[in-house]
């Protein structure tokens, strides 16, 4: 199977451990061993909570508690909706592998997390991109999609909360694409790993609008929990079905002390996502100050998530702006071109408060043309 870089994760194995602040970091700021006991009340507890747990394989498809408060998460859903995965990653992997055949077409709405359009076409699918606008508030175009969805499409893929931009789709139009699909007879695909950040808290799930709707996330994003590596599948129970067969290949069961621990967090799960919201809301009002005091530097508002897309005004490829930045100030964006999105910056704005502010503040004068770009510009005009 041929399958080109992931430009995101590549920029992250290059980058995130060269650099003094991080601010292409995606997950809310990330939990402690002790945090998460605290906030669960067993603070100096984990050593007799696990001291009888055999270190053996768990329940292959996740145990049943956790299954079931994954299950709680979503609209009448059962632990029988649920196949537990390696993250939100393998989650998505699996959806392609048991859905996708040669010949088929899937419509991706990018820009998206890489795999929504890089593993469909490895494996022989005809991908259809509809790339979202800044005009439009970085939302689809319904009349666009209706026209790419054509009858026998298998699947529409969607990240919700919007990975980069941060946009986040309505209860009215996701109405609207589960009537597109219905009628095309296809599969949604939403990835909802940043699901819970918004400051209305948990929004609709596509698995609970639709009875082809698929709902992947993990413990990464809005639950500050990366480390566990663990995450999920929520839809029909013929799906997961068929999902657990491919699942057997590459996965097995989950570690179960991190099943442990994300039943604990998911126990928690408003203290936890009302914690990610304060944290997100708080530092996005930082952002957007800064933004407003920044010449030459925009953005569309994001909704949700944790990540938003920063536009600027200069002719200057992003990687080589990203790359500069880090050697002036030591402060890492991703470059929008490694997702499609050349001339922005993505920033990842849900970190620890004071490596948000601490970031920021060093970016000035770099957050501006390079001075040899500037000299050149000058003589032009002479």
């Amino acid at each position: 199977m041929q399958i080109p870089p992931f430009g995101v994760e590549q920029w992250m194995n290059t980058w995130e451990n060269n650099c003094a602040l991080n601010l292409a970091e995606t997950c809310v700021q990330s939990l402690t061993v002790g945090e998460l006991l605290e906030i669960a009340g067993l603070r100096g507890g984990l050593e007799a909570a696990l001291a009888d747990l055999p270190l053996t394989y768990g329940p292959i498809t996740g145990s049943e508690r956790l299954r079931g408060l994954v299950a709680g998460l979503h609209a009448a859903k059962r632990a029988g909706n649920v196949l537990v995965t390696h993250g939100t990653i393998g989650a998505n992997m699996l959806i392609y592998q048991t859905l996708v055949e040669p010949g088929d077409r899937v419509v991706a709405i990018t820009p998206t997390y890489q795999q929504h359009t890089a593993i469909p076409r490895s494996l022989g699918a005809e991908v259809a991109d509809l790339p979202l606008r800044a005009e439009d508030g970085y939302l689809p175009d319904l009349d666009r999609l209706r026209a790419l969805v054509t009858p026998g499409t298998r699947i529409i893929a969607l990240t919700n909360p919007n990975n980069p931009t941060g946009s986040l789709m309505p209860a009215p139009m996701l109405d609207a694409i589960v009537e597109i699909a219905r009628a095309a007879g296809a599969w949604i695909l939403s990835d909802e790993v940043y699901r819970g950040t918004a400051p209305e808290g948990l929004t609709p799930a596509i698995a609970d609008l639709y009875e082809r709707g698929i709902s992947t996330g993990g413990m990464s994003k809005a639950f500050s929990l990366a480390g566990l590596r663990l995450g999920w599948i929520v839809g029909p129970p013929e799906l997961i079905a068929a999902a657990e067969v491919h699942r057997d290949y590459s996965t097995i069961s989950v570690g179960r002390v991190d099943d442990y621990l994300a039943c604990l967090a998911l126990t928690e799960a408003s203290a936890i996502l009302g914690r990610a919201r304060r944290i997100a809301g708080e530092n996005r009002a930082v952002l957007a100050d800064w933004i407003a005091a920044t010449p030459g530097v925009s953005w569309v508002p994001p909704r949700a998530g944790t990540t938003a897309l920063l536009h600027y005004d200069w002719a200057e490829p992003s990687y080589a702006l990203a790359e500069r930045l880090i050697a002036e100030t030591g402060v890492m964006f991703t470059p929008g071109s490694v997702m499609g999105m050349e001339g922005t910056l993505r920033i990842g704005y849900a970190c620890a408060p004071d490596v948000l502010t601490a970031g920021l503040a060093r970016l000035a004068p770099a957050m501006a043309p390079p001075a040899s770009a500037s000299a050149s510009a000058a003589a032009a005009r002479t």
